[in-house]
């Protein structure tokens, strides 16, 4: 089972995430396997962190939960809140798949919360050079669509936000974003 896990940081925190880098990374080191995508976001500067994004392949909701609440900055108080949901590949891939490497140009999470009506569950066509990962957020049995979750190599903050359509989602979110993992 896939999972979106996106933690976003408690205003602040900049200092203690720093100060867990290594745990950070360490505690990720023993899902290496279980990863489709990783990775920091970061606030209009490029510069200060403002969350952190894994989608991983686990056993079930409650390994998810495990994964997510168990991670060292969310254990120390870094993250003010967690989403996490059920995720589809509609990719079928990795971000270290992504035919356009792991580095240059703008890279978003596009994150958009559904409206009550179900988006179409398939990846949005010719998009394959700029979409990293793609995916429906669904209920934890998998049977409602609650959402649509991307990582997106784009020019500009509303170029990724257009490989979702607006009328379907109460809202749409866009943070800059960057491949994560050691480096």
């Amino acid at each position: 089972m896939e999972f979106f896990c996106y933690h976003r940081d408690r205003p602040g925190s900049t200092s203690l995430r720093e100060k867990l880098l290594e745990d950070h990374w360490s505690y990720m080191d023993g899902y290496a396997r279980e990863l489709i995508a990783r990775g920091p976001t970061f606030a209009a500067d490029g510069e200060t962190p403002t969350g952190s994004v894994h989608i991983v392949d686990l056993p079930d909701p409650a390994a998810a939960r495990a994964f997510a609440f168990d991670e060292p900055n969310y254990q120390a108080g870094a993250y003010r809140d967690v989403l996490l949901r059920r995720w589809r590949n509609t990719l079928g891939r990795t971000m270290w798949d992504f035919p356009g490497g792991t580095t240059g140009g703008n890279r978003y999470l596009v994150i958009g919360l559904g409206a009550g009506l179900d988006a179409a569950l398939d990846t949005p066509p010719d998009r394959d050079d700029e979409l990293i990962a793609y995916g429906p957020l669904l209920s934890d049995d998998d049977t409602t669509w609650v959402g649509t979750a991307a990582l997106v190599l784009a020019p500009d903050p509303d170029t990724a936000r257009a490989v979702l359509t607006p009328d379907r989602y109460a809202g749409i979110e866009v943070h800059d974003w960057e491949f994560g993992g050691r480096r």
